[in-house]
């Protein structure tokens, strides 16, 4: 310490090394053994800086750095497609992480502002400042709530069941908290206090992991329901490269209808993803219905992400068609991505030449109803794309409802570990709704998952194909999906009581 207190510059690069280890904890590695080290070290490296506030700062701020430009770099990517991008590579790069990373810089100023001491305060101050401006980067300017770190544990399904209760920043929050704990083996407690607290933590871990155990047990005993019908969720990996070629439309849907290999006589619901056929829009996809109505009957019905021009706007949608493309029903996105889908201060951005990433110069437009699409007796909740990788209150409607279909095109992402960190949310999504996850991706992992995470069956960024649902298992709804967000709130209440606890019995 005495030797990083000499030298800023070697206190920082340390620090944004000690935010690159802890992103190995995220996945794909999920090796999330190592934030007990990089958690611990930060806390006790703010601990010996407290009292110099812009040190603090530059300490999270660092931290972030470090953690973000290692599980985000893929973002440089979507500015590969075209040459009008490319030149920003460099400042998307190095911009996007420092940003994020200035939410960690808040936390651990605010940190410094309490006058934190060397006892289990401080962890309790450090987890509810990180907690916080987790939640508040989860929602400022449209929020981008993406590695969370609590999604370190998404492979270890007994664990994560409690976010069934707690929802994912309720559960990030006691994440951070365990993280920090080794921190009091430095502290000068007695040995039997420091046992005690230990002991404690491990008999609620193991309540917590035999608890969740025994919630997928419960849930095999569950008898499947037959749905009537077939789900085919299909997988195509049309390399996105060909969308910006001109490639003629009618190949891509000859591809589609090869790979789904449909059966006539069969009653089936085909889950396509979004942004296979993201060079036309719905009006020119009719130019091609003899292609449907000649490969697809009538006992079938299609969900197609598709780009639909209405009222002189652009909206990204879902719709649900029949072989003769009538629609059935459709869903615009909500949640657009800040310049993929649309370009913030276009009106000035635009003068100059820039535009969004995807396709054409006119931004999307966002929708704000959410209405479940009600499919063979059953009801769907429509994502498009990372609208699932919100927690909180996604079913906009007061009616119940059975699935959550999510299509993606995660092309975009490259071949990194981009896809897999959006995957891992579909499985946090599953937990906190109680609901079974239908996900189609394009170039990414398309996967059916069970209301406790489990993964039916899936299909590799690196494959293309189709799977094929036949039946399902229902369970109760969860009590996060009756309370959402509320739940975090109380738990930071909790926190904070315990802070004036502690604060109070440490000024006696």
């Amino acid at each position: 310490m005495t030797l990083l207190s000499k030298n800023k510059i070697l206190l920082y690069s340390f620090i944004f090394l000690l935010g690159l280890l802890s992103s190995f904890g995220l996945p794909p590695y999920n090796f999330f053994f190592v934030n007990f080290f990089s958690y611990s070290v930060l806390l006790w490296i703010l601990l010996f800086y407290s009292k110099d506030k812009f040190t603090s700062f530059n300490i999270g701020w660092m931290f972030g750095f470090g953690y973000f430009i290692s599980n985000l770099y893929w973002i440089t990517n979507a500015l590969t497609f075209e040459d009008i991008f490319k030149p920003i590579i460099p400042f998307a790069l190095l911009l996007v992480p420092l940003f994020l990373g200035l939410f960690y810089g808040l936390s651990t100023l605010i940190f410094s502002l309490t006058n934190p001491k060397k006892n289990i305060l401080s962890i309790l101050i450090l987890t509810t400042s990180l907690s916080i401006f987790e939640y508040l980067r989860s929602f400022i300017f449209g929020g981008f709530p993406w590695n969370l770190i609590a999604f370190s544990f998404v492979n270890y399904l007994e664990f994560i069941q409690l976010i069934s209760i707690t929802g994912t920043y309720a559960f990030n929050s006691i994440v951070i908290l365990l993280f920090t704990l080794p921190t009091i083996l430095f502290f000068n407690y007695k040995k039997n206090i420091k046992i005690s607290i230990f002991t404690f933590s491990a008999l609620i871990i193991f309540i917590n992991y035999f608890w969740g155990h025994s919630n997928l047990k419960k849930y095999e005993l569950i008898e499947d329901n037959n749905f009537g019908f077939t789900i085919k969720i299909i997988s195509p990996k049309i390399n996105i490269n060909r969308y910006f070629q001109k490639e003629n439309p009618s190949e891509f849907i000859s591809e589609l209808i090869n790979i789904s290999e449909p059966v006539l006589s069969s009653e089936t619901l085909f889950v396509f993803p979004e942004g296979i056929l993201s060079t036309i829009y719905f009006e020119d996809l009719k130019k091609f219905k003899n292609l449907f109505a000649n490969n697809f009957s009538e006992k079938h019905k299609i969900i197609l992400g598709m780009n639909i021009y209405e009222n002189q706007k652009i909206f990204n949608s879902l719709l649900v068609l029949d072989n003769e493309l009538n629609i059935l029903g459709k869903y615009y996105k909500n949640k657009l991505v800040p310049f993929g889908e649309f370009l913030p201060f276009e009106k000035i951005l635009g003068q100059i030449g820039f535009k969004k990433i995807t396709q054409g110069y006119q931004s999307f437009s966002a929708d704000n109803n959410r209405d479940l699409l009600m499919l063979n007796g059953f009801n769907f909740m429509p994502l498009i794309c990372y609208e699932i990788i919100y927690s909180g209150k996604l079913n906009k409607s007061d009616t119940d409802y059975d699935f959550i279909i999510n299509i993606s095109e995660d092309g975009w992402f490259g071949n990194s570990i981009g896809p897999y960190q959006h995957y891992s949310h579909s499985i946090f999504r599953s937990i906190e709704e109680g609901k079974s996850v239908i996900r189609s991706s394009n170039n990414g992992i398309s996967a059916f998952i069970s209301p406790t995470g489990q993964v039916s069956e899936k299909i590799l960024t690196t494959d293309k194909g189709f799977i094929e649902i036949n039946s399902f298992k229902n369970i109760n709804k969860t009590i996060f999906s009756s309370y959402g967000n509320k739940i975090f709130f109380y738990f930071l209440s909790i926190y904070i009581s315990l802070i004036f606890f502690f604060k109070k019995r440490e000024n006696l």
